[in-house]
């Protein structure tokens, strides 16, 4: 229920708002910033897809033509279709090519080439394309016309133009040919899933109109591309979701919820379907519908640990959920190596543990200074605890068999066995600073002997024991039991200032009292007088 209540409420944030109205929020739509430079209009080549579609090119005024009749000689000839649409060819006469594919073309030349040449053989091609003039319309940044290579697309006038609108219509593009036919292309299809036919090849004086969106479907979920979409008319249900990418693998199949308003507009009524009536097509969308797909519960769900460092056999390991404890997942590991440290090996959860402290963000910011006691307290607290880190004694575990700290494991934890510090570490004023072989039994005042003794600016009331487990300052004590990676600080005795900083000063304070007192006996005598 909490990852539904989340996936709605990113649904929600994620959608463009623009003047308080929601306008569909798919990935696709950042082609409104993209600029294309495959079109070099000086130049006397354009850039092509590959081969020519014969069946879907259609000639036009200034295509060039070539031709080859071969009989005793050969003849070649290059030419261009006239601005009425007629191609002519010497000895032959005029073929009117008008609105006709290149393969109808192709077909029309030859017979007529036929009625002239006897038993020859006749090779045509399609040589340059002529450039087409376009309209670009409606709701766009700027509309404009634009002359284009006869192979262009309707992607082709989008990436040259100067963009389309957020509220731009990409499901609904409409583009009337100069006969007044008319067809609406979907071209998220071919921005998602390159669906040829949704990204036709445009013609001379097409007029493409981009709509504004004014209505809109949702569809949230376990969908590939979940978000807010342009409304189509009679668009299926099983449409959209193919649009959307599909189900993903933890889709709920046989309960698909379809939220639909009332005639009225007011309220909102549910619906359930499985996938397979809503592939065949037959449950019809309406305008502000929203698809919402569930995920099945407690489904592929992995539940593994991974444990790593120096231990027999690293690696993930799954568990058995509120069952896999500490010890039975160590045995399974094949247990430590002798290499191992016990007493600085810690568990860390990363279930549940992405949180912000608001307090610690702001005391981050504020200078030492301008803090309260108990505030820099909680910072240094803070800032020495170690995000995700549970609570456990490896130690006690598994030296000293106390059952108390064989935990349950949970999904995601990671175990960290790092190499034994066989020694304590020495830091601050001693006299031989670094490490010291750990050696049982012995307090810190043992280790500060072995390290030489205190240093002769050792400031020796403050010292300090970090504990290598947790990283805890704490006041040495004859009490406080030492492990292995423990740390002893030493710290120093504030410098005392220098004897010329002193003088200069004391002198410069003395000068000023006596300019005082020397200014104050005048204004005395001069009232005296």
């Amino acid at each position: 229920m909490k990852k539904l209540l989340l996936s709605a409420i990113l649904f929600i944030v994620s959608n463009i708002i623009v003047h308080g109205q929601v306008y569909p929020d798919y990935k696709e739509r950042t082609i409104t910033n993209f600029s294309d430079s495959i079109y070099n209009f000086n130049s006397p080549l354009s850039a092509t897809e590959g081969n020519i579609n014969p069946d879907e090119y259609i000639v036009g005024p200034g295509d060039r033509i070539f031709i080859s009749i071969g009989g005793n000689e050969e003849i070649a000839l290059n030419l261009i279709i006239n601005q009425e649409g007629f191609l002519y060819i010497p000895k032959v006469g005029g073929i009117d090519l008008r609105k006709t594919v290149l393969k109808s073309a192709k077909e029309k030349i030859t017979t007529a080439i036929n009625r002239y040449y006897k038993n020859v053989e006749i090779f045509i091609s399609l040589a340059d394309f002529r450039k087409i003039k376009v309209n670009l319309l409606g709701d766009v940044k700027k509309p404009a016309s634009y002359i284009l290579p006869g192979n262009a697309r309707l992607m082709d006038l989008i990436s040259i133009s100067t963009g389309l609108n957020p509220t731009s219509n990409y499901r609904n593009i409409k583009i009337v040919s100069k006969d007044d036919g008319s067809n609406v292309y979907d071209l998220i299809k071919f921005l998602r899933f390159g669906d040829r036919s949704s990204n036709p090849m445009l013609n001379e004086g097409d007029i493409i109109i981009i709509d504004k969106v004014d209505r809109l479907v949702y569809i949230s979920g376990l969908v590939k591309f979940p978000g807010s979409y342009e409304y189509k008319e009679n668009e299926s249900a099983g449409e959209l979701i193919n649009i959307a990418g599909g189900l993903l693998d933890k889709a709920k199949k046989d309960s698909i919820e379809i939220i639909s308003f009332d005639p009225d507009g007011k309220d909102q009524v549910s619906h359930y379907y499985s996938l397979d009536e809503l592939q065949k097509g037959k449950i019809i969308l309406e305008k502000q519908d929203h698809i919402v797909v569930r995920e099945i519960p407690e489904f592929y769900i992995d539940r593994y640990v991974l444990i790593n460092g120096y231990i027999m056999y690293p690696g993930y390991y799954k568990i058995i959920e509120n069952k896999t404890t500490l010890v039975e997942l160590i045995q399974e590991a094949g247990g430590f190596k002798k290499e191992a440290s016990l007493t600085e090996a810690y568990l860390t959860r990363t279930l549940g543990t992405i949180e912000t402290d608001p307090e610690y963000e702001r005391l981050k910011l504020i200078p030492r200074v301008d803090m309260s006691d108990d505030e820099y307290d909680y910072l240094k607290a803070k800032s020495r605890q170690r995000s995700g880190r549970v609570a456990v004694d490896f130690y006690k575990l598994f030296k000293q068999n106390d059952m108390s700290e064989n935990l349950i494991l949970k999904k995601g934890d990671i175990i960290t066995i790092p190499e034994a510090k066989n020694y304590i570490i020495m830091l601050g004023q001693v006299v031989n600073g670094g490490n010291i072989i750990y050696q049982p039994g012995l307090n810190y005042m043992d280790y500060i002997n072995l390290a030489g003794g205190f240093g002769w600016r050792a400031k020796q009331g403050d010292v300090r024991i970090i504990k290598s487990n947790t990283g805890e300052w704490v006041d040495a004590d004859e009490s406080v039991m030492l492990r292995p990676g423990d740390a002893i600080w030493v710290p120093e005795k504030p410098q005392a200032p220098k004897f010329w900083e002193v003088f200069t000063t004391s002198l410069t304070i003395v000068g000023q009292v006596a300019a005082i007192l020397a200014a104050s006996i005048a204004v005395i005598i001069a009232t005296r007088k």
